[in-house]
């Protein structure tokens, strides 16, 4: 395995044309807030229920010593996305739940920031991280869930490789009600858009 992903915090940084990849650092607490803050009413329809704390400095502590275990467990690899022109923060990134042996898969999630959504941020993140997922990791699967009715999300993981497999009756938690979503993967042999990557450490 390779060094940085026992590291703490990991060191490493995974470039496309327009956007970079990086693990969460303690010195994003300050953007991570903003943009969450912000972004509360677009977000909180797609994702698990907000807890009271959501948008405190405990609340960004949790989230970093989270993916710093994962990482040095080598069961999730969370990323922040920062546009490349002006490394603001726009959204996140995380390839969870990695299994090995007869698998080789892993689940990925991902939310942007309501100033940055639909423009094209996601779609280059989710090539750089299925690159990380097949090249890094040598995963074969990535699979990928959305709400039946999330059409943006659905687009965008059609447009980036991914086939629709299924419907998944009460699959996760969303918004604090179990909520049917739609099932996606994708393959190592699969065709998926060509982003050329660039990693330094």
């Amino acid at each position: 395995m390779f060094d940085f992903f026992r590291s703490s915090p990991p060191r490493c940084v995974f470039s496309g044309p327009r956007v970079y990849l990086r693990p969460p650092k303690w010195a994003d607490q300050k953007e991570w807030l903003k943009v969450r803050g912000e972004s509360k009413a677009f977000l909180e329809p797609w994702e698990p229920a907000w807890s009271r704390d959501a948008l405190t400095a405990a609340a960004f502590r949790r989230r970093v010593h989270r993916v710093e275990q994962e990482w040095r467990s080598g069961i999730g690899y969370g990323f922040f996305i920062f546009d490349g022109k002006t490394s603001s923060l726009v959204g996140g990134i995380t390839l969870a739940n990695v299994r090995h042996g007869v698998v080789e898969s892993a689940n990925i999630g991902y939310w942007v920031g309501q100033a940055y959504a639909r423009q094209g941020y996601m779609s280059e993140s989710l090539q750089i991280t299925l690159d990380f997922a097949f090249r890094k990791l040598n995963l074969h699967r990535v699979e990928a869930a959305c709400l039946i009715d999330n059409e943006a999300s659905r687009q965008l993981l059609l447009k980036s490789g991914f086939q629709l497999e299924g419907r998944a009756r009460k699959f996760l938690c969303i918004n604090g009600r179990w909520q049917d979503h739609d099932t996606f993967g994708i393959l190592r042999t699969d065709d998926r858009p060509a982003v050329p990557v660039i990693e330094r450490q």
